[in-house]
């Protein structure tokens, strides 16, 4: 075999393994951190919408559960559906935001297999007064940020 031979038989050997080596892997994209942010940003506003009655049956199940004196069981119903309703409300208002944050990194993480952790992670954690669980959607309406 002559040198130019060796040559040639060299280069396509380095150009074959270059090829297999740079073969794509398997398309896995992971959507995620979209997900999660488009329903933030979709269902945060019913948090809101939501809150009195989400507050008003926290201070009940909390009077129910609890072993005071008829008095403070009386005097805590007014400012505890106040707090809790104000407290879950600015829950929605930041769940609406986080929505907006994660929003434009979600687009840019669709093709890839990376996720970002959760910025506001109460709605994935505390239990909500609607709750579905789909494969590819978790729908949460009316979440108790307070538990």
């Amino acid at each position: 075999m002559s040198l130019t031979a060796r040559r040639g038989c060299r280069v396509a050997a380095a150009v074959a393994l270059l090829l297999a080596l740079s073969a794509p892997g398997p398309a896995a994209a992971s959507p995620e951190t979209i997900t999660r942010a488009t329903t933030n940003l979709l269902f945060g506003p019913f948090d809101i919408v939501l809150a009195p009655i989400v507050g008003s049956r926290s201070v009940y199940n909390n009077l129910r559960d609890i072993d005071d004196t008829m008095a403070v069981r009386v005097a805590y119903v007014v400012p505890g559906v106040a707090w809790n309703t104000a407290y879950i409300m600015g829950g929605g208002v930041l769940r609406i935001f986080s929505g907006l944050i994660e929003f434009v990194p979600g687009l840019f993480l669709i093709p890839f297999e990376a996720d970002l952790d959760p910025l506001f992670a109460p709605p994935e954690r505390s239990n909500a007064l609607i709750w579905e669980d789909y494969d590819f959607l978790t729908i949460k309406l009316g979440i108790n940020y307070i538990e």
